[in-house]
């Protein structure tokens, strides 16, 4: 395969953050993480879905029951994994991909913690990361486990919030874990916990750094410059870390608490980094440092008008697309990432999950329909449209091949796209 300077570029881009976490660039079609293989919602295979469906739509595979969770479907080697909460227990569990089977299902005690408030859905709300044939994840109370992939077997555990003090936010933890270079990462919260990092093989503290409480959003690898930063979208805080010892390499305040945080950041190519949370916070982009030798954070733009809640953000070709609202009405909005200023509004699409693949979005709104669009900066053309489902759909989709997997609070189902 010959790239030119530019494919070349944007093909480090993409590839260097799957080498970090321990993901082969050649298990792309998989989806061990929250947000995918670059846990940015980019398809990065080359995926060619019909644009016109007939009325019946994408066809459902299987169809299976599933107990309460937010958290998305990890997909590796034929294998789903995902958390679901039943009984007050979670349970961790691995499911065929092609039939919906269960193949293992690990549980354990999980009360909920004082002072929480889960009325919109008792959680888990992280999503399993899987890498070098073991899974890991985290539930709502914080118990952090290392299983095996193949069998589920218990390999490891941590206690985030009794043993490590951690942030007790009040709808519970949040934040699915990110893999470098032999380490597990996670936001902790609390003084010298702010993050930290275990080792993928024995779960020892490999570092801990900063004092600074943490949020509901789960952390991202940014390579830039050839320097490799961990963002966190904190409390009150955005923070940039090297990720192989926790060194602050930058940071820079903001005035949201945490427990108003739930989108995951995202980057472009360029060095940006768009952040964005709902109830008054608005939408930030940031500017990372130049060089080493220039640590310098640059605020590029903020405004009020983009409020994502806790769906996910898009950057494709130069702008931001993603659901805007909290409490009102949820629209979907698009603005310029080299200004931040609103290129429109769409109140056909609302609070919705969206991936990218190829130069059309598929979209899963909230209330189970599932959409084919294309976005420009002129607008927004809806090509497909199916009701998958009438039950919350808060968890965003998960695609592998031409097989879409999602889940409610009740089930969990597979369709293969036209």
């Amino acid at each position: 395969m010959t790239l030119h300077r530019h494919e070349s570029i944007v093909f480090q881009f993409l590839i260097w953050p799957m080498i970090a976490a321990g993901i082969s660039p050649s298990a792309r079609a998989d989806w061990p993480q929250f947000g995918g293989p670059q846990r940015n919602f980019v398809v990065a295979d080359k995926v060619d879905l019909a644009t016109i469906w007939t009325e019946k739509g994408p066809r459902e595979r299987w169809k299976r029951p599933l107990g309460d969770g937010y958290g998305a479907i990890s997909a590796v080697d034929g294998r789903l994994f995902v958390m679901y909460r039943q009984d007050e227990q979670e349970h961790i569990a691995a499911l065929s991909a092609a039939t919906g089977d269960t193949l293992w299902d690990y549980s354990y005690p999980a009360p909920l913690l004082p002072n929480t408030d889960l009325d919109p859905g008792s959680g888990p709300h992280a999503t399993p990361l899987v890498a070098n044939g073991r899974v890991y994840v985290v539930g709502v109370t914080g118990i952090f486990h290392c299983l095996g992939a193949v069998d589920g077997e218990f390999i490891w555990s941590h206690d985030l919030v009794h043993d490590q003090k951690g942030t007790v936010l009040f709808r519970g933890y949040s934040s699915s874990p990110v893999a470098y270079d032999g380490s597990v990462i996670l936001p902790v919260g609390g003084p010298g916990r702010a993050v930290m990092a275990f080792d993928a093989d024995n779960g020892q503290v490999q570092w801990k750094c900063e004092d600074f409480a943490t949020s509901h959003a789960s952390p991202v690898l940014v390579t830039h410059q050839g320097r490799d930063h961990l963002v966190v979208f904190a409390d009150r805080t955005f923070a940039g870390l090297d990720p192989a010892n926790g060194e602050l390499l930058w940071m820079k305040d903001h005035p949201v608490i945490g427990g108003h945080i739930c989108s995951m950041p995202v980057a472009d190519e360029d060095g940006h980094v768009v952040f964005s949370c709902a109830y008054g916070g608005g939408m930030w982009c940031l500017e990372l440092p130049k060089s080493a030798e220039e640590p310098t954070i640059t605020e590029s733009w903020h405004n009020n008008k983009m409020r994502v809640h806790h769906s996910n953000i898009l950057v494709h070709d130069g702008h931001v697309y993603a659901s805007s609202g909290d409490f009102g009405p949820k629209i979907f909005t698009s603005v310029s990432c080299d200004t931040g200023e609103m290129n429109w509004q769409d109140r056909r699409l609302g609070r919705a999950s969206v991936l990218l693949v190829g130069n059309t979005f598929l979209a899963l709104e909230e209330n189970g329909k599932l959409l084919i669009i294309v976005p420009s900066p002129n607008g927004l053309k809806i090509l497909a449209e199916k009701q998958l489902f009438d039950a919350r759909a808060w968890s965003p989709p998960t695609l592998v091949g031409k097989t879409l997997f999602v889940r409610n609070r009740e089930a969990i189902m597979a369709f293969d796209l036209p």
